[in-house]
């Protein structure tokens, strides 16, 4: 499936921010609809694949490592839902092995880091992801063990904060309120991959679909059982916040009490990638053509919210 070109996603000439230490590239692409639309923004924080050299060979098993650890090629679903749905896209240009966009900044494994004083290891929500492995600089993955041949400098990790986490978030956080401000209330989609689930029993069908809110915390109740429901009624196998009830972006972004709702999809990549989940496959625009329908749907709905806000304000 080829990559639309900034022409097909409607909006012209991306907004490009932020540097990823090492190639000098931007971190991320942030395509804004000039018609708004929809109160609508797509964010794909994992699917980032530009990887300075040093970074490739610092890695024990560069090829696998990226193969593990991106949302492979999710960003290539996301782009033409985009364009179909004239909605608002953000994209990761950095890739996870670096620096996870779906981390709390202080949830860093310092073991790995070279020249850190050693903090201590607080077992909370803020650093518990990094004490399995896969905190803000992913350390271990399972079945592969350790993923670095060596540790990380700590102005090499400062320089990947600043030129990587904090502009995207801050990118994140601006186009959200500017949808908000402009509708009274806007909506991220936060969109990842999965590996297959396993089977639990032989004639078991695990979902495809995984929608994560924070078990009801990050976005209002409607719209996520929309999203199931429409899904499911699509043929899809949907699950809900199991075994993925979404990560950092939900916790930050979801304050419903302001308008701003985040919900977090899962897609199994046996649905759009080929047999080894490293290629996109003849399957991703069936993939492309059913989450436009759904964004498209639940941009309608959360329009309608915005406009009912605004007409009980203006009663007032």
């Amino acid at each position: 499936m080829d990559t639309p070109t900034t022409d097909a996603m409607g909006a012209g000439e991306p907004e490009q921010g932020g540097v990823i230490p090492g190639v000098a590239g931007p971190s991320y692409s942030l395509w804004r609809m000039p018609c708004d639309s929809m109160p609508v923004l797509i964010s794909v924080p994992h699917a980032g694949r530009c990887y300075p050299p040093e970074v490739l060979s610092a890695l024990r098993d560069s090829d696998e490592a990226q193969l593990r650890l991106e949302d492979r090629y999710i960003d290539l679903i996301a782009k033409p839902v985009a364009a179909e749905t004239q909605t608002s896209l953000m994209v990761a240009e950095a890739p996870r092995a670096m620096i996870d966009l779906n981390r709390s900044v202080e949830d860093i494994d310092w073991g790995m880091v070279r020249g850190a004083s050693m903090r201590p290891v607080r077992h909370s929500l803020a650093n518990r992801r990094s004490r399995n492995g896969l905190g803000l600089v992913p350390r271990r993955i399972p079945g592969m063990g350790e993923i670095w041949r060596r540790p990380l400098d700590k102005a090499q990790l400062e320089n990947w904060i600043a030129g990587i986490y904090t502009p995207y978030h801050a990118a994140l956080g601006r186009e959200l309120e500017r949808l908000r401000d402009r509708w009274g209330v806007a909506l991220l989609v936060d969109l990842h991959s999965m590996p297959p689930l396993r089977k639990n029993h032989p004639q078991d069908r695990p979902a495809e679909f995984v929608i994560g809110d924070r078990f009801g915390a990050s976005c209002d109740p409607g719209l996520v059982d929309l999203a199931i429901r429409y899904l499911a009624n699509q043929g899809r196998r949907v699950a809900h916040n199991r075994p993925y009830s979404g990560g950092y972006v939900l916790d930050r972004y979801g304050q419903t009490t302001r308008g701003i709702h985040a919900l977090q999809i899962e897609v199994c990549r046996s649905t759009y990638l080929d047999a080894r989940l490293d290629q996109p496959s003849a399957r991703a625009g069936a993939i492309v053509k059913l989450l436009g329908g759904l964004v498209r749907m639940l941009g309608t709905e959360v329009g309608s919210m915005g406009r009912g806000e605004r007409m009980a304000q203006a009663a007032e």
